[in-house]
């Protein structure tokens, strides 16, 4: 990674604790409907080494949102500012408005011992891939990279499912359909698979995933 990916203060953040497992930054991706909601809420029940990254967003606050929890609300010239620093892992714009995840506030948590959990689209897990090799070998986002793409055991089953949950509209539906065929096509792009074909068992596939990849070669 060259310098100018750094800043000052995030090359303090490359002051790690000792561990006795490798801290991951672990992106799960999904089609809307293959459980991938369901999954991350368990880890973070299962697990309270696993945090949730906050990601940064330009939009207003919605309800009882909380500036730091549910993101880091900023405004549009301060995120264009990360954005020319080239502090951004990933970032997109949605309906006008930014969203993205900080590189430092990813290596702080990695740093202090934390597993990071990262709930992304596949073209946000694809920019973070191409920003891989650029980074330096021991910074702890590439040492602790894992991205999983969770997938429903077929399109038919995933149609039945946003059905079932009768929370949107046919339209919207036919949409999300579309998404997840892109999507799918993208599947073997990421380390691991896993098919949500039963809830229990995916959720111990990811688990055991988790734990193997967090082990230090002795």
């Amino acid at each position: 990674m060259s310098e100018q990916y750094l800043s000052f203060e995030e090359k303090a953040l490359f002051e790690k604790g000792d561990f006795n497992y490798i801290p991951l930054l672990i992106v799960l991706s999904a089609p809307s409907g293959a459980g991938k909601t369901t999954l991350c809420d368990r880890l973070l029940r299962h697990n309270d080494s696993i945090v949730y990254s906050v990601s940064c967003t330009t939009r207003k606050p919605r309800g009882e949102e909380q500036d730091g929890v549910d993101y880091n609300f900023m405004t549009e010239e301060q995120f264009k500012g990360y954005i020319k620093e080239k502090q951004f892992l990933e970032f997109a714009v949605v309906h006008g408005n930014y969203y993205g995840t900080l590189a430092s506030t990813i290596r702080q948590a990695l740093n202090a011992g934390k597993h990071v959990l990262l709930d992304i689209d596949v073209q946000g897990a694809g920019q973070i891939r191409e920003k891989l090799p650029l980074l330096l070998e021991d910074d702890p986002i590439r040492q602790g990279y894992l991205d999983i793409f969770v997938a429903p055991p077929s399109l038919e089953e995933l149609r039945s499912r946003l059905v079932g949950r009768a929370e949107d509209t046919q339209e919207v539906i036919d949409e999300r359909m579309a998404n997840a065929e892109d999507e799918m096509l993208h599947a073997d792009e990421y380390e691991y698979q896993i098919i949500n074909d039963d809830l229990d068992v995916a959720f111990q596939r990811l688990n055991n995933i988790i734990e193997k990849e967090s082990e230090v070669d002795e």
